[in-house]
């Protein structure tokens, strides 16, 4: 037989050399295949939230005014217990949510989340009352249902002990003070001519409180809506969860009041993004950062423009995720979309000038209307402070 003509295999160097080739392909190839899956799914969430824009302005077409943020029933209260605000909103109930609804709850209809919306609405044949127990509740199914439209497809949190999460937070403005107050300055005692809500609610949305476009005197196109968040994955993330040491009763309100960067001291130095395990992080598990769609206290459902993008989250020790310096966050590289309040969704980066973040809080000690102390950031998050935005951002 013809040596010629004999079929000759590859050689086990032959096999490896080119089994190295396909491994330095792949290893060239891998991270421009995941840079275009982050693209599409950062597209994706891009997208919810421009129906949660369209969303909003449907429901303002049909009710003339914003979806409330801080809304619901309590039917444990008095009449005239009522006329004077919230009562023990903390405390979990079956009969009644309290007053505790955020404003995903009422764009539901106008999202294609009919059926949700129905349930929430009439509930037919359940022991529940209509609009739901408290937000809090595992057993009601519409608060334990994640809702496609409000979750960024980059946030790969899931499950317990999160109820129905959401990446999507109303903006409530450059203070956090009074935000579980709304127009009264407790749970008892309504506000005389409502100057201390006006004073530090000056968000695109009030809690608590009805707003409409015409308030926002600085312009729709110059007003954060709503800004995204990254839901708690139980890693001690600084942007998902609230440090604070019960044990020795830190951070105080007023030392957060006075300084919203307070906690920043609390910070790896060299894991920046995570709590120093040498501080105690003494929260209760079920108060991660978008654990609850449908509750409006900060922890779940609202943002604020004081300190920058993917900061920390910081709150008095005693607060419960109610009282919060909460900003806006991410699991996109660099920065988070926000909502304005024309229904444009942008980008912005973590390193957008944002002023004096020591400042201290807007409250009862400024001018109503006084100028954000918190730079280009804090002028996006007001809504009629009259700053003039002269700058693309």
């Amino acid at each position: 037989m013809n040596k010629c003509l004999q079929r000759r295999g590859f050689t086990l160097v032959e096999l490896l050399v080119v089994i190295a080739i396909i491994g330095v392909l792949v290893g060239l190839l891998l991270p421009a295949v995941q840079a275009a899956r982050e693209a599409a799914r950062r597209m994706s969430c891009s997208n919810n939230f421009k129906q949660i824009g369209l969303a909003i302005h449907n429901y303002h077409s049909a009710y003339n005014q914003l979806p409330t943020h801080g809304t619901g029933t309590n039917p444990l209260l008095t009449a005239e217990k009522t006329a004077n605000g919230p009562w023990d909103h903390h405390r979990s109930s079956n009969m009644g949510n309290r007053m505790r609804l955020s404003m995903l709850v009422g764009i539901t209809p106008f999202i294609e989340q009919q059926a949700i919306w129905e349930q929430i609405s009439n509930p037919m044949g359940t022991t529940y009352p209509a609009m739901g127990p408290t937000p809090d509740v595992l057993a009601y199914g519409p608060w334990a249902t994640e809702i496609p439209g409000f979750r960024c497809p980059s946030d790969p949190g899931f499950g317990l002990p999160a109820l129905g999460r959401t990446n999507y937070a109303a903006c409530v403005g450059d203070s956090f003070s009074t935000h579980p107050h709304g127009p009264w300055n407790s749970y008892r005692t309504q506000r005389t001519g409502e100057e201390g809500s006006r004073i530090s609610s000056r968000g695109f949305f009030k809690t608590l409180d009805k707003t409409r476009f015409r308030d926002c005197l600085d312009g729709l196109a110059n007003t954060i809506a709503a800004g995204e968040i990254a839901t708690d994955l139980g890693d001690d993330d600084k942007r998902t969860v609230n440090w604070r040491d019960n044990s020795n009763k830190s951070p105080t309100w007023g030392q957060v009041r006075n300084n919203p960067s307070r906690c920043k001291s609390k910070v790896q130095a060299d894991r920046p993004q995570f709590w120093d395990p040498i501080h105690t992080v003494d929260v209760n598990a079920s108060q991660g950062r978008g654990f609850k769609w449908a509750d409006y206290q900060p922890t779940y459902t609202s943002c604020m423009t004081i300190l920058p993008p993917n900061r920390e989250v910081c709150g008095p020790y005693n607060s419960a995720g109610v009282t919060l310096v909460s900003t806006m966050s991410s699991r996109h590289q660099g920065g988070v979309h926000v909502l304005m309040g024309d229904g444009a969704v942008k980008f912005i980066t973590d390193s957008i000038e944002a002023g004096d973040e020591t400042a201290r809080q807007i409250s009862n000690g400024y001018r109503d209307g006084h100028q954000s102390p918190y730079g280009l950031w804090g002028s996006l998050g007001t809504r009629a402070a009259k700053e003039v935005i002269s700058e693309e951002f």
